[in-house]
């Protein structure tokens, strides 16, 4: 059996497995699936299927390698390696997450795990799906909000939502220009009390 459909097996034997997600990002609201909610059962599938995968990473790309142990036919999985900025990290641990975030998103791929996306289209009044902004952008605005000072219950309702993520796409800029605005007022109000 080649490498190709012993991974396809794996594929379907992970499907009829219930993995839950218990990862939660309590800012945008939304949850997705942590490594420890699927590695212990893919390791299993591969194990008894004769398949080994091993993540590796240089400076420009993360690789997945899966490799049939009988044969030594392989598949890669690659992505493009992105940095992490996390704050009041030290570079090790920020690597670390860029690492762990690496792993993740390719045993995803390789196993075809689906996500509902972090921000969840929902239909409009017109029957049209509404694009809503993406995880970074919600983060972004998220991080924006905090240094502004405003309140997130005052940003929902200004843009009438109950989190981030439901922000529609074509409403970020105006959300940025708002806030910014948010943040000049108020640093005029602190100005005129000294």
């Amino acid at each position: 059996m080649s490498v190709h459909k012993k991974l396809m097996q794996a594929r379907m034997l992970l499907q009829s497995v219930k993995i839950k997600k218990s990862g939660v990002n309590k800012f945008p609201g939304y949850e997705y699936f942590e490594l420890s909610d699927f590695i212990p059962d893919v390791q299993r599938i591969f194990h008894e299927l004769g398949l080994c995968g091993v993540v590796s990473y240089c400076r420009d790309l993360a690789t997945l390698t899966i490799t049939d142990t009988e044969t030594s036919q392989s598949i890669k999985i690659t992505s493009p390696m992105a940095g992490a900025n996390l704050k009041g990290c030290h570079d090790i641990q920020n690597l670390g997450a860029v690492e762990t975030y690496q792993r993740r998103y390719l045993w995803v791929t390789a196993m075809e795990i689906l996500e509902h996306d972090a921000i969840d289209s929902t239909s409009g009044s017109n029957g049209s799906d509404i694009e809503r902004i993406t995880a970074d952008q919600a983060t972004d605005l998220l991080d924006k909000i905090k240094e502004s000072g405003l309140k997130l219950e005052t940003f929902y309702a200004k843009f009438n939502i109950k989190q981030l993520p439901s922000l529609p796409a074509l409403e970020y800029k105006n959300a940025l220009d708002k806030i910014d605005q948010f943040r000049r007022q108020r640093e005029a109000k602190n100005a005129a009390k000294v």
